[in-house]
Formats: structure tokens, C-alpha cells, sequence
């Protein structure tokens, strides 16, 4: 999608509404069988069932932000990688508010796992092991932070 974006760009039609409203149509579309694939993949793989698209905030605090499914017991959480800006700096300033964003979560004991559309598509058996591991190790730390998790 990378590249049909900057042509787009270098088109100036991204500037047009009607052309934005169906990029932002087919982005809507790629995230939901993104996650009708977790969906599958936890089920299909017999994960235990997650709460669904929620937001995790501190007790009394600030919101921490959406995840697509988390297991309380456990505190993991999952977030679907669904689109990565093209533009260098954009892409740098994502992955710094990811990075950011991840840290937070794991000081107050939350694994995060991040999975891709296409590794869901292509191998979610190995994105299953993925995440198994990560229920699973959630024995062996420390418990996380009290959260409080909302629908979204």
C-alpha cells in the first residue's frame, strides 16, 4: 500500500475527498480481516478467549489505548500491525509512539504482542505459538498493574 500512496501523492489526489474516503475504505476493510483473522487464529488454535477490542486505562488514570484482544489473567495484550506510513519520518515518529506506547505497557507488566495482517494470513499457526508463549510465560513475571478495561 506503501507505494500506491505516494503515487496517489505525487498525483495530488490525496487531496481529493472522495479519493481519501476509499483509501480510508480499503484501510477500514484490510483491518477487519486482520481481525477476523485473530479471531480464527485464536479459536482455531484453541487460545483461551480474549476480551475483544478494548481500551486499557490506569486506575483513575490516563488511557493507555486500544488493544485488539487481551487477556486479564495473564495481562497480555495484542495489537494488529495493520498499516506502516510511508514516509520516512512519519514511519520514525510511528514507530517511536509504538515503542513508546509498548514501554509503558510492559513497566505495568502488560506483554504486548504485535502481529501483521499478513503473518496472520500466511502463518497463524506460528503467530498462535506466539502468542501461547506469551500466556504462558505470564506466570513466571511479576503481576502486572491493576488496569481497568473498556470496550471501545
Amino acid at each position: 500500500m506503501c507505494i500506491r500512496d505516494r503515487e496517489l501523492a505525487r498525483a495530488r489526489l490525496l487531496t481529493r475527498p472522495h479519493v481519501v474516503d476509499a483509501v480510508d475504505s480499503l484501510l477500514a476493510e484490510g483491518r477487519a480481516i486482520a481481525e477476523a483473522a485473530l479471531y480464527a487464529m485464536v479459536r482455531g488454535h484453541g487460545l483461551p478467549e480474549p476480551v475483544w477490542n478494548v481500551e486499557l486505562r490506569t486506575a483513575g488514570g490516563p488511557s493507555l489505548g486500544g488493544v485488539d484482544a487481551y487477556w486479564p489473567e495473564q495481562a497480555v495484550a495484542v495489537e494488529i500491525d495493520v498499516r506502516s506510513p510511508c514516509a520516512e519520518a512519519d514511519a520514525d515518529a510511528v514507530r517511536r509512539d509504538r515503542a513508546r506506547r509498548r514501554e509503558l505497557l510492559e513497566r505495568l507488566g502488560i506483554t504486548v504482542v504485535h502481529l501483521s495482517p499478513t503473518r496472520l494470513r500466511e502463518a497463524p499457526a506460528e503467530q498462535a505459538a506466539v502468542v501461547r508463549t506469551a500466556l504462558i510465560t505470564a506466570e513466571d513475571r511479576d503481576p502486572a498493574a491493576y488496569v481497568v478495561v473498556l470496550p471501545r
